[in-house]
């Protein structure tokens, strides 16, 4: 048997870690998913997909994901059953995380939007850039021919 999902999209909130009455950690959020067509003359669909990650999975989504912010998951689909408060049998597709990535860099997602943390922005204002120089060039070597390189 096979189940797997690999998902690319946007948080649409921040993750809120909870704990289960056995004290085990999980989070659930949302992922703002682009179809990868578009109909002509329509503008690209957009799904919303639950995911819920568990454990240490769920303690670094909480801990270094925000709103916004382009997150790969891998994981795997699960079904379950319930019934609803007017007595309507439902069924609830979800993914199951078991690997969470960044997608994009933290300087990507903060000029992307404007979103610039507060410890960031005086971690950037304490620190001054670093100084970078030509170098020197009498380190290197010149390589008369490449009939010696292996590509």
């Amino acid at each position: 048997m096979l189940n797997v999902a690999v998902l690319m999209g946007r948080l649409t909130a921040d993750p809120e870690l909870r704990h289960t009455s056995n004290d085990i950690a999980v989070t659930s959020f949302t992922l703002a998913v682009d179809r990868s067509y578009v109909k002509s003359g329509a503008e690209r669909a957009t799904d919303f997909i639950d995911i819920v990650a568990w454990r240490n999975t769920a303690d670094f989504v909480c801990k270094y994901f925000r709103k916004g912010q382009l997150v790969a998951v891998q994981g795997a689909i699960q079904t379950r059953s319930y019934t609803d408060r007017d007595g309507n049998k439902r069924k609830a597709f979800e993914i199951v995380a078991d690997n969470v990535h960044f997608a994009e860099s933290k300087r990507d997602f903060n000029s992307a939007n404007g979103n610039y943390h507060h410890e960031t922005a005086s971690a950037q204002q304490q620190s001054p850039a670093p100084a970078y120089s030509n170098g020197d060039t009498g380190d290197f070597e010149e390589i008369p021919g490449d009939d010696d390189l292996p590509f």
